[in-house]
């Protein structure tokens, strides 16, 4: 009985801690390249935004709208659910706040009908599951001075050219950094992620605890080595 009720508090610290101040996440895709990268074991705080009913394992539907809530800043790194399915975690920085008109012409994001400033600060090649491609960094800054690394392979592609998209009361519009290899909100709702409810935030990702290489694993003893050991508690911004 004794071992019986320490397990169980141990449960309900874990479930408290979980629900109410940090949750982990590992990110499985390269679409916040190259701030993220698959592999990265990531903590979220849950007091960020305040609590829905998505911060409760499973989305129990015991309550509409958020308790305590605070709005995310332009520029954050979030934790949301999926708005089509209100399950499938996914990780993107907001872009649009509500109200904002939100566009990418010409390979170039436009928030509000102004271009946002950006410095090409490298470019480069590099091997992926296409083969060789000229890669470029570059350095965005938001109209709030919020400043972060972007990765784009050239003009031309599917996402570089797009309609308005007009953030309405309550939504946010979220942007892999990875710009030519996110599913986000510039993809509609039906097949990508759309706009994303107040309501779906989980969380602001904070810090990178430690970072595993593609294949590493916990249950593979033989890949523990094959760390990102430059990676270790980055913050993220």
């Amino acid at each position: 009985m004794e071992i019986v009720k320490t397990v169980v508090f141990a449960l309900l610290i874990a479930m408290v801690l979980r629900i109410f101040l940090f949750q982990p996440f590992t990110i499985p895709s390269a679409s916040m390249e190259p701030n993220l990268y698959e592999g990265d074991y990531i903590v979220v705080s849950k007091w960020s935004y305040g609590y829905s009913r998505h911060s409760i394992p499973f989305s129990p539907p015991l309550f509409d709208g958020r308790i305590m809530g605070s709005a995310p800043k332009r520029g954050d790194i979030v934790v949301f659910k999926l708005p089509r399915d209100d399950k499938t975690d996914f990780i993107k920085r907001v872009i649009g706040l509500p109200g904002d008109r939100i566009q990418m012409i010409a390979n170039k994001l436009y928030i509000n009908d102004k271009p946002v400033q950006d410095v090409v600060v490298s470019q480069q090649e590099i091997n992926d599951i296409f083969g060789a491609r000229p890669v470029t960094e570059v350095r965005e800054t938001l109209p709030n001075g919020k400043s972060f690394m972007t990765q784009d392979f050239g003009p031309g592609n599917d996402l570089d050219d797009t309609p308005v998209y007009e953030v309405p009361a309550g939504h946010y519009f979220m942007m892999g950094d990875n710009r030519d290899n996110s599913i986000d909100s510039r993809v509609e709702q039906s097949s990508g992620v759309g706009m994303v409810p107040a309501e779906n935030l989980v969380g602001k990702a904070q810090i990178i605890l430690f970072s595993w290489k593609p294949g590493a694993s916990l249950f593979k003893p033989w890949t523990w080595g094959n760390v990102r050991l430059d990676r270790f508690f980055d913050v993220l911004h």
